[in-house]
């Protein structure tokens, strides 16, 4: 990534923060500072002692307790911004509820830009009831686009850290790499630090459009192949269990079997995130937003797979 500024942008307005204790939410926090940004970083009273809030104070970000179920404290923890962002995560409660608040107490607060917890493939394009975590961020949208404050969204496609992590789709072991359908797909991928360090940016952007799209690199599952041989300097192969149809059955199975509705991420929730990125319906569209902010450097997949070697 780039080197720390020296200095803040001119006339740097304040950046409110939620959900800055959690993974994301300390990356922006870091790449904000980083730019001399001020943050102010709601918390819940339960984590204010935490390890987390201790990191952010340490980075001279203003850390300060609030009761996400009451509009008039977060409206008070709003006032003086020139941007609100959400990394907050989790179901309808957090993500149109919670955050339905936090974007009424900006709105009341009179901030300008609302940067919602979207970090994601193209939802826009998927169809309802296909990704339930999709189904909630279009909810969401649909009430941003009717509040009287601009709004931008930040897409990135998949989180690239989680290739072999919670989207085991490259396989150390066995030396595979996964795939369902076509082993041609442009899949959009990017790290969870390069998304943090693009919102940052666009957090201190004041004239940032409604979508923002990145990618720190478009992979097909074959070039995932190429990428993991080159990384580890081992060959690896391409599994094909079935077609997407396969991976539909699959799915429903799975959520019949382990419902886990109460999980953000159960094991069918990263299935379906997989079929939509795997049939193109997820994809994003146009041309990509990566070179927005001068001297931001994109991590690629091999790059990832050879440190985490």
């Amino acid at each position: 990534m780039t080197e720390p500024t020296t200095s803040a942008p001119a006339n740097s307005p304040l950046i409110v923060l939620a959900g800055a204790t959690g993974a994301l939410g300390l990356l922006i926090a870091h790449q904000l500072r980083r730019r001399g940004a001020e943050v102010r970083a709601l918390v819940r009273p339960a984590s204010l002692s935490g390890a987390e809030a201790e990191s952010l104070r340490q980075q001279g970000v203003q850390v300060v307790a609030v009761d996400y179920g009451s509009l008039a404290d977060l409206t008070r923890a709003c006032q003086g911004a020139g941007c609100v962002v959400s990394a907050l995560n989790g179901l309808r409660d957090i993500i149109v509820e919670t955050q339905g608040r936090l974007l009424d107490a900006a709105v009341a607060a009179s901030v300008p830009r609302f940067i919602p917890s979207d970090f994601s493939a193209d939802f826009t394009r998927v169809s309802e009831g296909s990704n339930r975590n999709f189904d909630l961020r279009r909810e969401f949208a649909r009430r941003l686009d009717n509040a009287p404050i601009r709004a931008t969204s930040v897409l990135n496609g998949m989180f690239m850290d989680l290739l072999r992590g919670t989207a085991p789709v490259v396989l150390a072991g066995p030396r595979l790499v996964l795939y369902w359908g076509n082993a041609d797909q442009p899949l959009d991928l990017t790290t969870m630090q390069d998304t943090a360090d693009f919102t940052a940016a666009a957090a201190l952007d004041p004239t940032t459009p409604r979508y923002l799209r990145v990618a720190g690199e478009v992979a097909s599952p074959r070039q995932l192949r190429e990428a993991a041989s080159a990384a580890t300097g081992r060959p690896y192969r391409l599994l094909r269990p079935g077609g997407l149809g396969l991976l539909s059955t699959l799915i429903s199975i799975t959520k019949t079997m382990v419902p886990a509705p109460n999980d953000v991420f159960p094991p069918w929730q990263g299935m379906q995130y997989l079929r939509n990125m795997l049939s193109g319906d997820a994809k994003l569209q146009g041309p990509l937003d990566n070179n927005r902010y001068p001297g931001l450097e994109w991590t690629t997949v091999r790059a990832l797979l050879a440190a985490n070697r």
